[in-house]
C-alpha cells in the first residue's frame, strides 16, 4: 500500500443535475479505487478517493472534464496519505 494516496476534489462549474456523480462513481469502480463522491450545498460537487497515485491521477483527469452535459470550471486538488477506511466507491446522499 505504499503507492496508495488519498485524492480529495472539490468541483466547481454545472456539476450537479447532469450525471457528474454516477461517471465519476463508474470510472472509480473501473480504476478499482475507494472513496466516494457527494453533491455540497454550494452547487460543487466533493470527491474522496484512495487507491494507487497513476489510477488517482486517471480520476483526477476524468474529473477535469466530467460528462457530456458537465461544465467543470475549477478543480480543486487535495493529496493526502491513504486511510484504507473505505470499502468501495459509492455515491454518499446530498449535504441535505
Amino acid at each position: 500500500m505504499n503507492d496508495h494516496a488519498r485524492l480529495s476534489l472539490r468541483i466547481r462549474g454545472r456539476v450537479q443535475g447532469v450525471g457528474y456523480r454516477a461517471a465519476t462513481r463508474k470510472q472509480a469502480r473501473a480504476l478499482s479505487l475507494r472513496g466516494w463522491v457527494r453533491n455540497e450545498q454550494d452547487g460543487s460537487v466533493t470527491v474522496v478517493a484512495e487507491g494507487p497515485r497513476e489510477d488517482l491521477q486517471a480520476l483526477r483527469r476524468s474529473c477535469d472534464e466530467g460528462p457530456p452535459f458537465a461544465r467543470v470550471d475549477q478543480v480543486e486538488a487535495i493529496w493526502d496519505d491513504a486511510t484504507g477506511e473505505f470499502p468501495g466507491f459509492d455515491i454518499r446522499l446530498d449535504w441535505r
